[in-house]
């Protein structure tokens, strides 16, 4: 089995916890408001904002026994670059202020999942980054692209709200497929163990920000309480 397989095999639980958060069943039954997807693009805001540091961060303190990551990961910085922006733009095409999230904190949960990414980096294995890359760009191609079209309609909301959700769920596909190369030239036993230690922690932090998010004021039938999966 190669590692990236088994990366998926060794995470597949702490993803399925993720995917049970009550906000995103409710988004994948339909079940939307416009302030909790301005709340998640908010908290998106300030998480994605340091993309880009993190990676430098990654790239800077890479170890000898792996280097050759480093072209990668410069690759990675440029395709990065700017997604900050698609979401503040997202917001003002909502009728948000985006300003206001420029300056503004991030919640809780965010903060402690950036915090942690960089404590990885510097305290504990550099690689353990991409555990969080793993995470991020693996919910985003699995959710984001079905998730712009259950929020879109009943909202009524432009294209224009969507570059985020849209253009990242896409870019995701490409780069999981670029991941899953680079997860399988990894060999060393020690780096294996801190990425997939790092990416259950992040899917458990990835959570707790969709957790966090305030749920739609909705009035269903109980027989629409039914789990989705994807």
């Amino acid at each position: 089995m190669t590692f990236h397989a088994r990366l998926l095999e060794q995470t597949a639980e702490a993803r399925q916890d993720l995917l049970r958060a009550p906000i995103i069943q409710g988004t994948l039954r339909g079940e939307v408001s416009l302030p909790s997807y301005l709340a998640f693009l908010r908290e998106a805001y300030h998480h994605v904002r340091h993309t880009v540091p993190l990676l430098l961060a990654c790239r800077a303190a890479l170890p000898a026994r792996n280097q050759w990551l480093r072209e990668p990961l410069a690759e990675y910085v440029v395709e990065e670059e700017g997604h900050d922006e698609w979401i503040l733009n997202d917001i003002r095409a909502c009728g948000g202020d985006a300003d206001a999230v420029r300056r503004g904190a991030p919640g809780h949960a965010t903060e402690v999942m950036v915090a942690y990414a960089y404590d990885t980096i510097a305290r504990r294995n550099p690689l353990g980054f991409l555990g969080m890359v793993h995470v991020l760009e693996g919910t985003s191609v699995s959710l984001a692209l079905a998730a712009a079209e259950q929020i879109q309609k009943p909202l009524a909301l432009p294209d224009t709200a969507f570059s985020y959700l849209r253009s990242h769920g896409l870019l995701d596909r490409e780069h999981t497929a670029h991941f899953e190369a680079l997860m399988n030239r990894i060999e060393d036993p020690r780096d294996q163990s801190d990425i997939v230690h790092a990416a259950r922690a992040f899917f458990r932090l990835y959570g707790d920000v969709f957790r966090s998010l305030p749920l739609p004021e909705t009035h269903r039938p109980p027989c629409a309480a039914m789990e989705v999966t994807a």
